[in-house]
């Protein structure tokens, strides 16, 4: 089955995207597709400064030329907009000020602003791709912060999305990088979930799994074309990303998409990590969390957990006093709580989860050697697609990478990697092996 073909067969099953156009010259189709699907218009542009400048011009030039009246929205390119709700909630305001259909033109924080921003007003919205940076453009959640708090809120995905690729292909590199990154995490995520299957936390999906799993190797095993703008590697790369995000709508959550990777590179993300001046890129702090992940996995494939001792769980008394100790007081704190308290297992539960995990862990263990992929093996690819691997590529010192992999663990009651090292009592150990502290 060609790229093509799976993408329509998604669409088809999709409750709320109706097209996805991935071609070179798709741009010249707009006007043609936002009639058929929207109507007469107006069109309510909105994008920044650089992604007015790579597709833009070119969008209203083909809205125009097929009669539909436009008002453009152009923000700042630098810094970079933050995928803010305060924000997101200000382009609607604008918005509601005209009837029409919102267009998104941009990569990921565009898409996300103007799919929060469709969604409150209840309007349908088209996006215009300009790279291959992430998997949200056809999700339905879009991940803000609100009160400096990371979360996925539920929203419709864009009723159309087109991606030219002779735009998307000429995305700055670093960009390209970004959208492999996010694509690698679902390596990760993926054995995240295998986990929560076996161990009875939340099954697999037999629709939304395969739409991610059974391409991914193929999607990235060609690094080095990707990163040199090859359009067919890209094509690629941008095929599984567009999957990635209908298999989150089929699902109804993002577990198809994010793990303990995402878990940690939200936490950076929340700390509005910088670097140059600049807000370090989602796709960049989700590569990097992918291969922290999986040096976990490496270290904790290693082991013989048939062998568990017994492990003493912690109250939720104790667990609230790290994570304020982790956060302090706020948001992210309470945020924070809530989640853990939802997943929290007393001392009965907890014997009884160190039961199976020991019953099950020779065939768990086999199974998700198969599927994953070493540590080394992903920093080869990442570095090779021009994504950043190692948490000093993003101005994260050891002592700093070491506090977040503890922390993330009360980010989300999704089960991961980091709920298994922690309930084992194995979660400092494995960080103490992985990336043991300067100095020693």
């Amino acid at each position: 089955m060609t790229d093509d073909d799976l993408i329509a067969r998604a669409v088809a099953r999709s409750a709320a995207v109706a097209e996805v156009c991935v071609e070179s010259g798709a741009l010249d189709r707009a006007g043609a597709i936002f009639r058929r699907v929207f109507g007469p218009g107006p069109a309510l542009l909105v994008a920044d400064q650089n992604t007015w400048a790579a597709a833009g011009r070119a969008v209203e030039t083909a809205l125009l030329a097929d009669g539909i009246a436009t008002e453009r929205l152009i923000l700042p390119a630098r810094p970079r907009p933050k995928p803010t709700v305060e924000l997101a909630e200000e382009i609607a305001a604008v918005l509601a000020q005209q009837a029409g259909t919102p267009v998104a033109i941009g990569s990921g924080v565009l898409n996300d602003l103007v799919k929060y921003a469709a969604f409150r007003l209840d309007r349908p919205y088209l996006c215009i791709a300009t790279a291959a940076s992430m998997d949200g453009y056809t999700s339905a959640g879009s991940p803000l912060s609100e009160r400096g708090f990371k979360k996925t809120i539920p929203c419709r995905p864009a009723r159309v999305v087109i991606g030219d690729l002779s735009v998307i292909a000429a995305a700055p590199p670093a960009m390209i990088g970004w959208g492999y990154g996010d694509l690698a995490g679902k390596v990760p995520a993926g054995g995240d979930w295998m986990i929560a299957d076996a161990l009875g936390v939340e099954p697999l999906d037999a629709v939304a799994w395969p739409m991610v799993q059974d391409g991914l190797a193929g999607w990235l095993a060609d690094p080095a074309r990707i990163r040199a703008g090859d359009p067919e590697a890209v094509a690629g790369l941008f095929t599984g990303l567009t999957l990635v995000g209908l298999a989150m709508e089929a699902h109804g959550s993002s577990r198809p998409a994010s793990g303990a990777d995402h878990q940690i590179a939200h936490l950076w993300e929340m700390e509005d990590l910088t670097q140059d001046g600049e807000r370090v890129s989602h796709g960049a702090c989700v590569a990097v969390g992918c291969a922290a992940t999986l040096a976990l996995y490496d270290w904790v494939l290693a082991q013989d957990l048939t062998a568990l001792g017994p492990v003493r769980a912690p109250d939720m008394d104790a667990k609230t006093a790290a994570i304020r100790a982790a956060f302090g007081a706020g948001e992210i704190g309470d945020r924070a709580i809530d989640e853990t308290r939802a997943k929290h297992l007393d001392q009965a539960a907890l014997d009884r989860r160190l039961a199976t995990i020991r019953a099950l862990w020779p065939d768990l263990s086999r199974r998700l050697r198969a599927r994953l992929m070493t540590a080394d093996a992903m920093c080869d690819r990442l570095a090779t697609a021009g994504a950043p691997a190692s948490a000093a590529e993003i101005g994260v010192g050891t002592d700093h990478l070491r506090r977040t992999l503890a922390n993330a663990v009360w980010l989300r009651s999704r089960y991961t990697v980091l709920d298994l090292l922690s309930e084992t009592g194995l979660l400092a150990a494995a960080i103490d092996a992985a990336f043991p502290p300067d100095g020693t």
